[in-house]
């Protein structure tokens, strides 16, 4: 398994507007590619917030080959409409890693 994460920080100003936008258009039109299984979005604590929140979007896809698909076919434009609405707004960057192990704790 692959997961792609996206930090973005978003300047305190428009965070609710955008963090609805992403919720309601950017995460269902990346969903809506049928290339990823699961998604994650995460506040970042350990982070200064005084100009900006910083936030993980978390993308699981099943491997390197599929993730590949979606960085060719999809992202471009995908982050060009989220680069247009918010310019200025934000810094983003990305990461690829290789899940080795997912489970549970007990309870």
């Amino acid at each position: 398994m692959v997961l792609y994460n996206v930090t973005v920080k978003i300047n305190n100003e428009v965070k609710e507007e955008w963090l609805q936008w992403m919720k309601g258009v950017h995460i269902p039109e990346v969903l809506a590619t049928g290339l990823f299984l699961h998604y994650r979005i995460s506040r970042i604590l350990s982070m200064e917030d005084t100009d900006g929140t910083t936030y993980a979007f978390q993308y699981l896809c099943p491997d390197m080959a599929t993730l590949h698909q979606y960085q060719v076919h999809y992202a471009p434009a995908l982050q060009k409409s989220h680069a247009d609405r918010y310019k200025d707004q934000y810094v983003a960057f990305r990461t690829v890693m290789e899940v080795i192990e997912e489970g549970m704790g007990s309870n």
